[in-house]
């Protein structure tokens, strides 16, 4: 009986509004995130293997090669902080759920 009323409970929150906003909102933020993480990445290795765009020369003998793999570290960083920041509003809409299925679940209990 108790595993009955956890999954109606968990189906009630699953189409919530602001569990639906929630996961709106993280594909939102992830999928681009991801998708330009991903071309950020892989640019490098396309590059240096089928043209000889980054290796010229940019700062005496530092190649543009260099730079851009530097740069994948700052872009990393700057990712992760992104995430961190957009992670508060998630987590809020996160306990938001909670409160509202905990209050929901009084209601039938």
């Amino acid at each position: 009986m108790k595993e009955q009323s956890r999954r109606n409970a968990y189906s009630e929150i699953v189409r919530s509004d602001t569990f639906r906003r929630l996961m709106v909102q993280k594909k939102r933020f992830i999928l681009p995130m991801s998708i330009f993480f991903l071309v950020f990445y892989f640019i490098l290795p396309v590059l240096t293997s089928y043209s000889q765009v980054l290796n010229t020369k940019a700062v005496g003998s530092i190649t543009w090669a260099w730079i851009f793999a530097f740069a994948q570290f700052i872009m990393t960083w700057v990712l992760c902080s992104l995430y961190t920041r957009k992670a508060v509003e998630f987590d809020a809409m996160a306990e938001q759920i909670k409160d509202e299925s905990k209050t929901s679940l009084r209601k039938v209990g």
